[in-house]
């Protein structure tokens, strides 16, 4: 069988790593072996934290929503049941936004899903 020599695709994959490494500290940033250690488990969080961020945001959306439907005499469950019986069809990030934004719609909101309690 004849040698193999993979000269310019190994130094493509070093490069390739060391350069994604760009930036991280010390020797993670330049030796082939940790900076390989430390971008897959920097890929691994990426790829686990791209879920924990919709989470994130699902509980920040909700607790503002909560504190809003508080203000004017109403938990939040009460509210989204309010929502769905009265057929208003507004996901709660939309519904936090106007919670912020624009108080005066988020108070219209509530009314209709108060009247149909």
């Amino acid at each position: 069988m004849p040698r193999v020599k993979r000269g310019p695709r190994a130094r493509r994959r070093r490069k390739k790593i060391l350069k994604q490494a760009k930036g991280y500290w010390g020797r993670r940033s330049r030796i082939f072996r940790t900076a390989t250690e430390a971008v897959d488990r920097a890929l691994r969080y990426s790829y686990r934290d791209r879920r924990v961020r919709k989470r994130e945001f699902r509980r920040l959306w909700i607790t503002r929503i909560n504190a809003a439907a508080r203000a004017h005499e109403l938990s939040y469950s009460r509210l989204i049941k309010g929502m769905k019986n009265s057929q208003i069809a507004l996901d709660r990030k939309i519904l936090a936004e106007l919670a912020v934004v624009d108080p005066a719609g988020f108070s219209e909101v509530v009314r209709l899903a108060k009247e149909n309690l």
